[in-house]
This record gives structure tokens, sequence and C-alpha cells, in this order.
């Protein structure tokens, strides 16, 4: 079984993750270009595969979702919602995992600065399709 590992930047938060992940994902909704100065790159994994050392902060963003950061550097790492995964930040992955952006969601609320080129799916707004699947 493989396992990934990755950090907020000071390294006070880690995680293991021991199964696995989703493709990465590109969320283009409004919170996520608030908490993190642009969209979000996030995968995700079954919540039961997900090891985290140390003591991530959470914030409620919304009544059914909730983002979990670093306290002391401010790493944005997880965000935690409905059903069985636990979507956690590309970026603060180690190494290269070997993932590769698979989507978009949330396009019609996405910042006017930036333009999607990709040929990549995208979808308005949320969509089980591109969120929800994990290979076995």
């Amino acid at each position: 079984m493989t396992v990934v590992t990755g950090s907020c930047l000071c390294g006070a938060v880690r995680f293991d993750v021991i199964g696995p992940l989703r493709p990465v994902i590109a969320c283009h909704c409004t919170q996520c270009r608030k908490t993190s100065g642009h969209h979000v790159a996030a995968t995700s994994a079954a919540r039961e595969h997900v090891v985290i050392e140390g003591e991530p902060v959470w914030y409620a963003s919304s009544d059914t979702a909730r983002r979990g950061f670093c306290g002391t550097c401010g790493s944005n790492l997880f965000w935690d919602g409905d059903g069985a995964n636990l979507s956690i930040f590309a970026g603060v992955l180690d190494g290269d995992p070997d993932l590769r952006m698979a989507g978009h969601i949330y396009c019609d609320d996405k910042g006017g600065y930036y333009e999607l080129t990709d040929d990549l799916p995208k979808a308005g707004g949320y969509d089980a399709n591109l969120t929800t699947r994990v290979p076995e």
C-alpha cells in the first residue's frame, strides 16, 4: 500500500494518507478563493485512510463544512464536509504523489482576473462526478 505524506509549512501538523487519492480538482468558489487567495486545488481520500499528527485548527465555513489549517503558520490543509472523504489541499503533499488535475468546479464563481484555458471538465457549481471519485 502506498503512503503519501504531507504537512503545513512549519511542520506542526503532519499527515499520512494510507490508501488511494482522488485526482486533483480545482475549486473556484468564493470561500476557496477567500481562504487561499486564489482557487484551491485539492485531492481527497477516504477519511479513515488519513492519519493526522498535530492539531489543526478547524473553522466552520458553512453549516455543512469546515476547513482545517495550521494555527501556527496558517497553512490551509483540509476541507471537511459531508461524505466519506476528507479533502486535502494538493500543495501541502510532500514530493510528487503522481496526481494530476482532472477538472474544475464552481467555475461560475471564479475570479475575473484569470481564465480557464485547459481542456479539463468544468462545472458551474458542484459536480459529484468530479469530487467524490476515489480509485479503489
